[in-house]
């Protein structure tokens, strides 16, 4: 784990200080009450509604997150559109790939570009990001090559990128895991800078982000994460992608509440944004990333999206989903509603839309060629990054795969403590 600042000799009692939770609010406040930072604009508590900046058909308007949107030009939000379409388009040929028998499994995002690039692009470099396995417009965003996240899932390896390189952590494909290891993340950084707790109010810091969708609401990791990121004030975003339905359980069956009112009993705020308004999610993840940098704890998010594919490409949804509910959320499409808001404004016309998408196709075929020549590993790559360092049980067992594909008159690798691979009969080999 990168943890900045100086390091803590061995056996110290960690710098962090509980932090008491906010006292209740009524089920309308948006967010949990709490004293506004010296020149901080007092927060706003009228009853809950949707943090929403562009409307489906591409209006805009204003609320009290518009304040951290101010310095967005027309070009960011041309740069946003040409963030969506491309990862859109990935995102197709990903899922062709996977039909083409090139990928073991694909989990689409179609639907949810502008949950991810808006909350993505209000990171700073710094900030760490702890994904689930669906956050490709993230990791576009962060800079990743799309043929990385194509070789996990073509299995050619585990994750084929440095976490601390584009402060992108690996894919979690055990649902709501990564809940937890981005708290002892957060917590961490906190302790690192040599601060009490999550840092002192308006001090410059790290934040981290995890990603994670309605259903890994209900994962026990994700409420243990909730309790200890309150507690301890981590500087942490929760980010809930809200996309309607855990494979084939709607989010009503998740959660009597809405799930961002989950935050309060935890004691800390929270707010829900169009997660298909990139605009008003980019301003609501940088209102939750400054509460977290200020030393004021944790923030839940929850971002209302829809999943317009099926959970990955082993499911079918068209077995317990109305086609009438998918019609309904086509309307408030992502992409169209931003080219709508920015075809009015003369900010972007056909032409800037048509290069684009060949910019969105060029990219596509680019990744589709290098996925397609992606070496398979030799069998021992099983072995590698598995511990820090080799142990004399990992020689072992790479001694008795090699034995196990090269013969039983293969050479065995000694290792210490260790007894040779048995032979092995033929026909197992061939089973094998």
């Amino acid at each position: 784990m990168r943890v900045p600042g100086p390091a803590r000799p061995v056996g110290a009692a960690p710098a962090i200080t509980p932090v008491r939770p906010a006292p209740p609010v009524a089920p309308s406040d948006p967010v949990a009450p709490s004293d506004p930072a010296p020149g901080e604009p007092e927060r706003d508590h009228s009853p809950v509604r949707l943090a929403q900046l562009l409307t489906p058909d591409g209006r805009r308007h204003d609320d009290v997150h518009s304040q951290f949107v101010e310095d967005v030009t027309d070009a960011d939000l041309t740069g946003l559109l040409r963030d969506m379409m491309i990862v859109r388009r990935f995102d197709a040929e990903a899922t062709a790939l996977q039909r083409q028998g090139e990928l073991g499994l694909w989990a689409s995002l179609l639907g949810q570009e502008a949950a991810q690039v808006g909350s993505a692009r209000a990171l700073a470099d710094t900030d760490m990001v702890f994904p689930s396995y669906r956050e490709h417009g993230v990791a576009w965003c962060r800079g990743l090559d799309p043929v990385d996240i194509l070789a996990l899932f073509r299995g050619v390896n585990h994750g084929g990128w440095d976490p601390t390189e584009h402060h992108f952590q690996l894919y979690s494909i055990v649902v709501g895991s990564q809940a937890l290891h981005a708290t002892g993340y957060a917590m961490g950084a906190a302790i690192g800078r040599g601060e009490a707790g999550a840092g002192v109010p308006g001090a410059p810091g790290e934040a981290t982000i995890v990603y994670f969708g309605d259903g890994a609401s209900s994962e026990g990791d994700v409420n243990e994460a909730f309790g200890w990121a309150s507690v301890f004030g981590a500087p942490l975003v929760f980010f809930c992608q809200n996309n309607q339905w855990a494979i084939s359980e709607p989010a009503e069956r998740q959660s009597r509440v809405p799930l961002f009112e989950r935050a309060r009993g935890f004691g800390f705020p929270s707010v829900r944004v169009d997660g298909n308004d990139v605009l008003a999610t980019m301003a609501v993840t940088r209102w939750a990333l400054a509460e977290a940098r200020a030393g004021r704890g944790p923030v839940l998010v929850e971002a209302l999206t829809y999943r317009m594919g099926a959970h990955t490409t082993a499911d079918d949804p068209t077995r317990y989903r109305d086609p009438g509910e998918l019609e309904a959320w086509r309307l408030r499409d992502p992409v169209n509603r931003l080219a709508a808001y920015l075809t009015v404004r003369r900010a972007v016309d056909a032409e800037r839309l048509a290069v684009f998408a060949a910019e969105a196709d060029a990219v596509a075929a680019d990744t589709r060629r290098r996925c397609l020549a992606l070496p398979d590993p030799p069998p021992e790559r099983i072995f590698d990054g598995v511990l820090a360092g080799e142990t004399d049980l990992l020689r072992g067992q790479r001694a008795m795969l090699r034995r196990l594909l090269g013969g039983p008159d293969a050479p065995v690798p000694t290792a210490a403590g260790v007894p040779a691979a048995p032979s092995v009969p033929t026909a197992v080999r061939r089973a094998i």
